[in-house]
């Protein structure tokens, strides 16, 4: 695949697995999405997801910020259902002093509905982002954060061979509701071109324990 030089469009395909299918996000996505995002929302209280009722807006805002080149949003498809369960993306991408192509790409805007959690769903997301950033995209690594108090999702990001490089505090921009406006401690991970084959060594044989849910 050809990256551009210049922050035009991040354009990506379908990515697909045995479990899910990671489809460009658009307006199809919405109604379940909608529904996903209504399930027990307790695991979200430091990520912002929208409700159903700002579901159509998120997409909205989520299109935009691709259309500026800085984001490539995917919907979370499972395949055994074929709904839409969730959404996550690629963003920030940092070109090379040279402009020839990407260096660093993170993966981010990530959330499950609740009944798609603990069911290898996230892990092969992320095996198939991570696979296509650096065979793809030809990154140097790729970068995930969260807020530093976000315990499970530190957790999901380890389990998936994340390398914690520490917290930078006041880092960006909290999600956490009743903070608007303020600023949160980033915990930072990454994996680098050079040991992502024997990560993704780790992370195909975690998954290939899990069965596709009927």
């Amino acid at each position: 695949m050809s990256v551009p030089s210049s922050p035009t469009v991040l354009t990506c395909p379908v990515l697909q697995g045995r479990l899910v299918r990671l489809e460009p996000l658009g307006h199809r996505h919405a109604t379940d999405l909608a529904a996903a995002c209504e399930e027990d929302r307790s695991s979200y209280a430091f990520t912002w997801v929208p409700t159903a009722a700002e579901v159509d807006a998120y997409i909205d805002a989520q299109l935009a910020r691709a259309d500026s080149g800085r984001l490539a949003p995917f919907a979370v498809v499972d395949k055994a259902s074929g709904r839409a369960v969730g959404a996550t993306a690629y963003w920030d991408p940092r070109p090379w002093p040279d402009g020839t192509g990407l260096c660093a790409i993170e993966i981010g805007f990530s959330w499950l509905a609740a009944s798609a959690q603990g069911r290898g769903i996230n892990a092969e997301a992320k095996l198939l982002l991570f696979d296509y950033a650096f065979t793809a995209f030809g990154v140097a690594r790729v970068d995930l954060k969260t807020d530093a108090r976000n315990r499970r999702s530190r957790a999901a990001i380890e389990s998936v061979g994340g390398t914690f490089e520490g917290v930078l505090r006041r880092w960006s921009r909290s999600w956490t509701p009743g903070e608007d406006g303020q600023l949160r401690d980033s915990a930072m991970y990454s994996i680098v071109a050079d040991e992502w084959p024997q990560r993704r060594a780790r992370l195909t044989a975690r998954l290939a324990e899990r069965r596709p849910h009927a």
